[in-house]
């Protein structure tokens, strides 16, 4: 029995610590909620995830720029059959059976030099040949230094093109990252605003009910009385039955509401969260001259159209390389020599050169080449006019949104007041009710008023924020403060 006693009292602890911890309660203010979306909310981490890839694109592209060390070989080329073989005696070709095995290792040095496309490159190198048929003694063909030249001539420059593009793109990538925590903070608005507003409704309800089961209570004595018809009492009685039925329903809506923004800012499900509405609004006006200048300097948007016509230049460029002369010069310069003892290997060397100019000359491709420049080139004249099309599109919603958040503060300030005499109205048109001054419909219609009045309000502010980093977003600015947004790039890549 005193086992079963602790028992019973280790689990209903158990249970009284589970019950506690999923009661916690955490009240979150607008700009606390605002700061924990940008640190922890899922979003704001795939946003992160992005700017490290182009941050890795732009390095790989910086490092082409670099010098490069290599070391290559193959070890072993095992070789067994007939070898064309030149007789110089004879002057003809002959074949003969071979049976060799070598190995050949290569350390190279080398540079891209990306305005003209040339790549330079300092090679060692080092063979081991055997004529294993023959049985003879390891041969040591040795190429100590040579310096290598190779410079590609009327041929695409991928690494001219990647120079106008990558910059831009990674310029573009930051960008994109601040308008990315900025549209992080428009869903941190949205989220916010619709617990508040399942907050409001939930007070409604309660408060609604509490009414309508007054109102009902007296109606009933009114009724017994003779004061009032039946019509009355049964409308009163409907009253408070969807009260009831809204109060449910708020509930309801909360929990899914308080979910859903427990879930963007990573929170489990122990954690409940209560918000504190804002009271104050920046008092804030801006300037279209000044908002479109910014724009046009910082929203990525626009840099992207302009990567998108820097791409149809690209391939405009390399499709009409391709269908005409392509050639490429290749020189080497250095010092060799060979012998079957490796002391003596790098011994004497003599000198070795070679040049070398390979070319690819299209004769008849029935018009191939020829129609993939015109593809390109349309592409080209298509991608400028989409770009200009979107900047004109962009300057006009800008001025919209310019006018819609400048209209947001009298908004809020109209909602405010309005919310205010909605409710004193409708706690004097309870009074009259209650000494029997006026009807039930207009009761009715007071409350209606009031409750649509108070969602009103919490929507204007919920506008007056989605607008307000809406703006920000579009020109990484922050108004306010009056600085440009910014953010510690290098912290993003720990």
């Amino acid at each position: 029995m005193k086992k079963l006693l602790l028992f019973s009292l280790i689990v209903a602890l158990l249970a009284s610590s589970k019950e506690i911890i999923a009661q916690e309660l955490k009240k979150l203010t607008f700009e606390e909620v605002i700061k924990l979306s940008e640190e922890q909310s899922p979003n704001a981490l795939i946003a992160k995830h992005r700017y490290r890839a182009s941050y890795w694109q732009f390095r790989s592209y910086q490092a082409q720029y670099l010098p490069s060390l290599t070391l290559s070989g193959t070890t072993p080329d095992f070789s067994n059959g007939l070898d064309k073989v030149y007789d110089y005696s004879t002057n003809q070709f002959f074949y003969r059976q071979t049976n060799t095995l070598s190995n050949l290792g290569t350390l190279s040095l080398s540079q891209n030099i990306g305005p003209t496309g040339t790549v330079i490159a300092l090679r060692s190198d080092l063979t081991l040949f055997r004529d294993i048929a023959n049985n003879t003694s390891v041969n040591y063909i040795t190429n100590p230094v040579s310096i290598n030249i190779t410079q590609p001539i009327r041929k695409y420059n991928t690494l001219k093109w990647q120079k106008k593009i990558e910059p831009v793109k990674y310029n573009a990538a930051k960008k994109t990252y601040l308008a990315n925590i900025e549209g992080v903070h428009l869903s941190a608005v949205m989220n916010f605003f619709s617990l508040a507003l399942a907050q409001i409704n939930k007070q409604i309800a309660e408060m609604n009910y509490s009414n309508a089961d007054t109102l009902f209570r007296i109606a009933q004595g009114r009724y017994q009385l003779g004061t009032i018809a039946e019509d009355e009492l049964l409308q009163m009685q409907l009253s408070w039955l969807n009260a009831e039925t809204a109060r449910k329903q708020a509930d309801m809506n909360l929990r899914d509401r308080e979910i859903r923004l427990r879930s963007f800012l990573g929170y489990n499900e122990n954690v409940r969260l209560e918000l504190i509405l804002p009271n104050i609004i920046p008092d804030l006006q801006v300037e279209m001259k000044e908002v479109l200048d910014l724009a046009m300097n910082n929203n990525p948007d626009l840099l992207n159209q302009q990567i998108n016509v820097l791409n149809a230049q690209s391939n405009a460029a390399q499709a009409k390389a391709s269908k005409g002369l392509n050639a490429s010069l290749t020189a080497s310069l250095g010092l060799s020599q060979q012998s079957t003892d490796f002391t003596t290997a790098y011994n004497n060397l003599s000198n070795s050169q070679r040049v070398m100019v390979g070319f690819t000359l299209p004769i008849l491709d029935w018009g191939l080449g020829k129609g993939r420049y015109q593809m390109a080139k349309s592409s080209l004249e298509l991608a400028q006019v989409q770009a200009n099309q979107a900047v004109v599109d962009f300057q006009q919603n800008l001025f919209l949104d310019v006018e819609q958040f400048n209209l947001q503060k009298s908004q809020v300030a109209i909602a405010a007041k309005s919310d205010t005499v909605a409710m004193k109205r409708y706690e004097v048109t309870k009074q009259r009710f209650l000494i029997g001054k006026i009807a039930v419909l207009d009761l009715n219609d007071a409350d209606s008023r009031k409750d649509q009045n108070k969602r009103a309000y919490i929507q204007s502010l919920q506008d007056y924020w989605s607008f307000f980093y809406n703006m920000r977003s579009i020109t990484l600015f922050d108004f306010i403060n009056r600085s440009p947004l910014e953010t510690d790039y290098d912290k993003l890549l720990q």
